[in-house]
């Protein structure tokens, strides 16, 4: 096998049959040049370069080599070229997914934050179910995700709270929960709640159907929903009770469920998520846009 450095040398001396314009373009010594070339020439067992005082010129097995070579070499080259840029630029295409309307109105304006501040790279927005965000991550449909957490998942990234809502329960219009101003956590145990699917994590689905109350009283958890429509459409049904964020009542008001806020629920949390190796210069810009675009627009203490 080839070593890199073996090859740069043998293809750059193939190029410029000059030892001394060989090693600055290497950056090394003439004579690391010559030992490289030499060392490469034993394990072949036969002479790449003819050399004399006055010229360098390839063999015919060194031609042949070139010949075979090189092509190879400037396809990885080229690829490594492409695979650089694409995680330090600030070009291209940068795809993001969101979960849910108020999370793609967000979406929007730091997009348009993002390409205002570098125009030479194009968003492209998609809208995505809770239960798609990972699996389009991992699977390279899209970069990153703004979602709501915990998303903790093995080979995923999770950046800082952009946004956190005040807590809510929804539940059937005619339950008597309905009638109430407020809920208390405590009150899970006397309701069955809906869980979301077993494909998300475990933080994601505890955190929104937990086993248990802060009290230590179990809770009886019901069916599982795919889509948050469908989470909805079983409240309405009677089938249990869901902890939902306070933007879900201006975006998804019905008549058959009412939101009732928690009194002692701690906030409903959203951010970006990506993959952990996946945190190129254009998924940070994004980051850092996101950021600013929620921190202008929070009032101040």
């Amino acid at each position: 096998m080839l070593e890199r450095h073996e090859l740069e040398a043998f293809l750059t001396l193939a190029e410029e049959l000059h030892f001394g314009r060989t090693a600055e373009r290497l950056h090394v010594s003439t004579a690391r040049v010559s030992q490289t070339i030499a060392k490469l020439e034993r394990r072949i067992g036969v002479p790449l370069f003819h050399r004399t005082s006055r010229r360098v010129e390839l063999s015919s097995s060194g031609r042949q080599l070139e010949e075979e070579i090189r092509p190879a070499w400037e396809r990885i080259t080229d690829a490594f070229g492409r695979a650089v840029e694409a995680g330090r630029g600030l070009t291209g295409l940068l795809r993001v997914a969101f979960d849910g309307p108020a999370a793609g109105q967000l979406l929007v304006g730091v997009a348009q934050v993002f390409r205002d501040r570098h125009p030479d790279c194009d968003v492209r927005i998609r809208e995505a179910h809770l239960p798609d965000v990972l699996p389009w991550l991992r699977g390279g449909e899209v970069d990153l995700a703004l979602t709501c957490r915990p998303m903790h998942a093995e080979g995923i990234a999770v950046g800082p709270v952009l946004v956190r809502e005040p807590r809510m329960l929804a539940v059937p219009a005619g339950h008597s929960f309905a009638r109430r101003t407020a809920v208390s956590v405590e009150d899970l145990a006397r309701v069955t709640v809906l869980q979301l699917p077993e494909s998300l994590p475990d933080a994601l689905r505890d955190d929104r159907a937990p086993r248990r109350t802060p009290a230590g009283k179990p809770v009886t958890l019901g069916p599982s929903a795919a889509t948050f429509n469908e989470v909805l459409t079983l409240v309405g049904a009677g089938e249990g009770v869901f902890a939902v964020g306070a933007h879900v009542r201006r975006y998804f008001a019905r008549p058959d469920v009412v939101y009732v806020p928690f009194e002692d629920a701690a906030p409903v949390e959203w951010g970006l998520v990506w993959l952990a190796d996946g945190a190129t210069a254009r998924v940070r810009a994004f980051g850092e846009a996101a950021l600013d675009v929620v921190q202008e627009h929070t009032p101040a203490p």
